[in-house]
């Protein structure tokens, strides 16, 4: 990718976050890359593609970001792995998404399964599913539905410390359910 690609997928990334998919147009984004229109659609076609790549851009550092946590409890149970997951995001909320999640955002702009950035947001939904499926499978739905709500929650600051509050309960469920089991102590 070229240096004004760079800049222009930058500028796109931040104004889609900030200001919304449909609020955003191409000169506005030129503008605040240094870059011309002529530029962008040449580096990526149109500005469906623009937000594919921002989306997908957003959700491959989300996974790197969530994975490189979950590798440093290798061999650890469900209870810690999923405690994890949910500090992770809370950790990753105050960084990266003080707006909420940029899926569920993007989600309320974009509900057509025929546009080409669908499958990206609903592939990162799908992911986490599989992901918390992994870790305690009994509860997979339930932990998916207080992680998404407590992103939701998160971003519309409607409580305090709505994750920390869903990964309380998620720890329990998972406790109580006994997935919270040491991988060693399974027979």
């Amino acid at each position: 990718m070229t240096p004004g690609a760079r800049r222009a997928l930058a500028a796109a990334s931040r104004l889609f976050y900030e200001r919304g998919i449909h609020a955003v147009g191409v000169d506005l984004i030129a503008a605040e890359a240094g870059v011309t229109k002529k530029t962008l659609y040449d580096r990526f076609g149109s500005k469906e593609q623009i937000v594919v790549e921002y989306l997908a851009d957003r959700d491959e550092r989300w996974r790197a970001y969530l994975l490189e946590r979950l590798q440093q409890l290798e061999g650890a149970g469900s209870v810690e792995r999923v405690r994890l997951v949910f500090d992770a995001s809370r950790a990753w909320m105050d960084d990266n998404s003080p707006k909420g999640c940029g899926m569920v955002n993007a989600h309320a702009e974009i509900s057509d399964p025929t546009h080409p950035a669908y499958a990206v947001i609903t592939g990162q939904k799908q992911w986490m599913l599989r992901l918390f499926t992994d870790l305690a499978p009994a509860q997979a739905h339930a932990l998916m539905l207080l992680h998404e709500g407590a992103m939701v929650a998160h971003g519309l600051r409607v409580f305090p410390a709505p994750i920390e509050y869903a990964r309380d309960l998620a720890v329990e469920l998972v406790e109580r359910e006994g997935d919270g089991q040491q991988e060693g102590e399974r027979e």
